[in-house]
């Protein structure tokens, strides 16, 4: 059935990822962005990790006393027996679990992901090819806007603008669509004569609309 793509706001909550090598180093890296607060728990905890401020690091190995309190939970030990018990607590305890290389003890998955400010997108293969993903990632990417966060700046400020300016309706709906699209076409916000043009046929039409 695959993985429904579910985005999770993360800021704030309470995570462990069980391991200090490169691959947990390279799951925090993605996870910190999104504003989380991490413990991290291994005999052996890299200097690369150790270096990241705000991170609560235990050098020792895994307890199930670390799953307390926790939201999610990133399994990346050596050791496969270990983070198989780990899967196995987390299940019981209805913590979402990823444990690295194998699906079959997942509960939610890393998608090969693209960040810009507000904007995220995730592509996963559902486990079946971490390799694929990147590849499509990188297809995607090239065909992003430059500005792109500049634009979502803009858009964001806008819609409460045109919500105050246009009764609520498919007009309104319209005029925001059409506002994106002429933003993505142009990599930029526009400016205001053409904010204006824009926006003139739908205050028309919100007139005529009117009782």
């Amino acid at each position: 059935m695959g993985y429904f793509p579910f985005f999770v706001e993360l800021s704030g909550l309470q995570g462990l990822v069980a391991g200090g090598g490169e691959t947990a180093l390279h799951k925090i890296q993605k996870l910190l962005p999104y504003g989380p607060q991490l413990t991290v728990a291994a005999p052996a905890i890299r200097s690369e990790i150790r270096a990241i401020p705000g991170l609560q690091l235990y050098c020792e190995p895994f307890s199930p006393r670390f799953l307390t309190g926790k939201s999610f939970v990133v399994a990346a030990t050596s050791s496969r027996r270990i983070n198989h018990q780990i899967s196995a607590l987390c299940r019981e305890r209805r913590i979402p679990v990823n444990v690295v290389d194998d699906p079959l003890a997942c509960t939610f998955l890393f998608p090969a992901l693209i960040q810009r400010g507000s904007f995220s997108v995730g592509i996963s293969t559902g486990g079946a090819s971490p390799s694929a993903a990147v590849y499509l990632r990188e297809r995607a990417e090239e065909l992003l806007p430059e500005h792109l966060e500049e634009i979502l700046s803009y858009l964001e400020m806008q819609r409460s603008l045109v919500k105050a300016e246009l009764p609520e309706g498919p007009g309104r709906a319209r005029c925001l669509a059409q506002m994106a699209a002429a933003c993505m076409k142009r990599d930029r916000g526009l400016t205001e004569p053409e904010r204006e043009e824009l926006l003139l046929p739908f205050r028309m039409e919100g007139r005529r609309e009117l009782p």
